[in-house]
């Protein structure tokens, strides 16, 4: 059954690297078309996204992701990514904002009553200069209320393998508070999804769900820090 034929008022979808037709070290449900993939192969696989979560193949928003702070809006389908920007968000029914990782934190948001959607790529940088509360604040503006926001972070680099050098561990601490950290080896870490959960609860939002699992350690996952030419998994989000 597609997933649009379910009663659902908001839907999120995370993608694994199995199930598509992608080939080694891309292997095999790459959908990043920047990394160096054969062009036909992430086609074939982004046609089998569109296909299996039940939308047309152009309902799916992507980003050309940088690292930033920026935040978008959208409210219609784009041909092609939204250039130069980390953050999607809409309120516009069946129009499916994707987000690209390999170890960064995906992070989807929802206030479902309010009809407010948002996705979101935080990665070390992104997540240091406020891109997710810059997300809340801009869903808020388009109507959303913080204690009705639902929040879902995907698969991400854990603190326990996420190493750094104390300076740069301590630049981010400094900025989102709760992400410094030590690894399993005593050295020094960070964990974005820690430093980003203790954020949003300070912003009123409390319906904070994520997963666990480590992209860097656990190998149904891309992970550009495990293995440098890699593919890219997916989070999806969209109003039904």
């Amino acid at each position: 059954m597609a997933l649009n034929e379910v009663n659902r008022p908001v839907r999120k979808v995370f993608t694994t690297r199995a199930g598509g037709v992608s080939l080694s070290p891309y292997r095999s449900f790459n959908l990043g078309d920047h990394v160096g993939d054969d062009p036909a192969a992430v086609a074939t696989n982004r046609a089998r996204l569109a296909e299996s979560i039940g939308l047309p193949e152009r309902n799916l928003v992507w980003m050309e992701q940088v690292h930033s702070n920026t935040v978008t809006v959208v409210d219609a389908p784009r041909e092609n990514p939204v250039p130069a920007t980390d953050a999607l968000v809409t309120t516009s029914r069946r129009l499916a904002l994707a987000v690209l990782v390999a170890d960064c934190v995906p992070v989807l948001l929802s206030d479902h009553h309010n009809g407010v959607v948002a996705a979101v790529h935080a990665g070390r940088m992104g997540a240091r200069n406020g891109i997710v509360e810059r997300t809340v604040a801009q869903m808020v503006e388009l109507g959303a209320e913080a204690a009705r926001i639902h929040v879902l972070m995907g698969a991400a680099a854990s603190g326990k393998n996420y190493e750094v050098p104390k300076a740069m561990a301590d630049d981010v601490e400094s900025r989102l508070p709760g992400s410094r950290t030590r690894t399993s080896q005593g050295t020094w870490g960070i964990d974005v999804r820690a430093g980003l959960i203790r954020q949003l609860l300070s912003l009123g939002v409390t319906a904070i769900d994520s997963d666990p699992r480590c992209t860097i350690a656990d190998e149904d996952f891309f992970s550009y820090r495990r293995e440098g030419k890699t593919g890219r998994q997916a989070g999806l989000v969209w109003l039904p």
